[in-house]
């Protein structure tokens, strides 16, 4: 009940002082528009950004221990994420200055026109690709290799139970969790950019298929479409999964070839959507009409003629589409049917690390650790909104 008169309290100081702020810029300007006609929840939310603002920076100065020793996990998480978004931030404004001055001149200009958060996002694509590619000399260690020491806290401090050796610690079997978290980059992210290209390849070719032919094929192809698409996708996998598993039994390379199957087929039902639309606004067009009366065949239509000019909505689209099975596998990994043991997973790390959260008020440092996975899933996850953003931005010709 304090809670709740302590934030009704704050939100009412919260109106009266954007109330206040108003009143007084209004008669310091001498009445301008921009403060005359400024509506007083625009003046409310100047108000309680100012005060989330003081807070802010109140907690982040507040002591990490308290008088009897005891670490202040909830401050220690709020400086790292602090200092985590200013490095971000710092990395992605240099990215983008070095674009603007190195290169050729398409890519200066592309810099100069580049918002912030597109180029953090095209940061962190490179970074998280560099990393999966070289995964093998950047991790040292395997992702399979298992050590006679468990449950290593990080850090690395003999004092405090870490090891040098492995600077985030192991895992409750003795795999190096550093190692892991690098060679899960290469498997998460690698699997479901194969599975979004051949989700693309199945529901890209039938849309621009059925918006081509259209009659009884494009039909057929609708309704089973709309079908699997009444299905919520995630349900969808978890049960076909689980059938796969029984199929696959002892093999589980052959599990994570079904799973990459099942996601591209139901993923596929979103993009082939996307083509069927864009391709029937382009078949009406008089090039495609002059194309046909060329006598240029099916394929020729379609990939020639169709592909380029959907190209723009599809790469945006491929960037949703992405972000979804790239958090469906992760999903289906943390469920335990994605992808499997000995390969490195970030759902799979999140799962098997759940437990280190209870020791969050004993040693902050060993609960950031199934945070460090997840954390790598919503960073990738928002570096690709960002970029796709912009993209559509881009193609819908919308200025600033």
């Amino acid at each position: 009940m304090t809670l709740v008169l302590t934030l009704l309290a704050a939100l009412v100081a919260c109106l009266l002082l954007g109330w206040l702020g108003r009143l007084v810029a209004q008669k310091a300007t001498g009445n301008a528009p921009r403060y005359r006609d400024m509506p007083l929840a625009v003046a409310f939310g100047y108000a309680l950004s100012a005060l989330l603002l003081v807070a802010g920076v109140w907690f982040y100065f507040q002591p990490t221990v308290t008088e009897a020793g005891i670490p202040r996990a909830s401050v220690m998480f709020f400086r790292w994420a602090v200092q985590g978004f200013v490095i971000f931030a710092v990395a992605a404004f240099l990215f983008r200055l070095l674009g603007r001055h190195v290169g050729p001149s398409a890519t200066r200009r592309l810099f100069r026109a580049m918002p912030l958060t597109a180029a953090f996002g095209i940061l962190m694509i490179l970074i998280y690709a560099v990393v999966a590619i070289f995964a093998g000399q950047i991790a040292p260690h395997g992702q399979e290799a298992i050590f006679d020491q468990v449950n290593v806290l990080p850090g690395g401090d003999p004092a405090t139970g870490g090891n040098p050796a492995f600077p985030l610690g192991t895992d409750q079997i003795g795999r190096d969790l550093l190692s892991r978290l690098i060679y899960g980059a290469q498997n998460t992210v690698g699997i479901a950019f194969v599975t979004t290209l051949l989700a693309f390849f199945i529901g890209g070719t039938l849309g621009f298929l059925a918006a081509t032919l259209q009659g009884w094929l494009d039909q057929l192809l609708s309704r089973g479409v709309d079908v699997m698409m009444a299905i919520p996708s995630l349900i969808f996998a978890l049960l076909l999964m689980t059938i796969a598993s029984a199929w696959a039994g002892s093999e589980k390379w052959l599990l994570t070839v079904y799973m990459v199957i099942i996601i591209a087929v139901i993923d596929s039902t979103r993009v082939f959507r996307l083509a069927r639309a864009v391709g029937l606004n382009i078949v009406v067009m008089d090039y495609i009409e002059a194309a046909k009366l060329r006598g240029e065949g099916l394929r020729y239509l379609i990939f020639e003629e169709i592909l380029p000019n959907a190209m723009a909505p599809l790469l945006a689209e491929f960037g949703l589409r992405f972000c979804f099975v790239f958090l469906t596998i992760a999903s289906l990994s943390f469920l335990g049917v994605g992808i499997q043991p000995p390969l490195a997973d970030w759902g799979t790390m999140v799962r098997d690390l759940a437990q280190f959260i209870n020791f969050a008020a004993f040693s902050p440092l060993t609960a950031t650790l199934p945070l460090l996975a997840a954390g790598a899933i919503a960073l990738l996850t928002v570096a690709v909104n960002f970029v796709v953003d912009w993209m559509l931005q881009k193609s819908s010709g919308l200025k600033e």
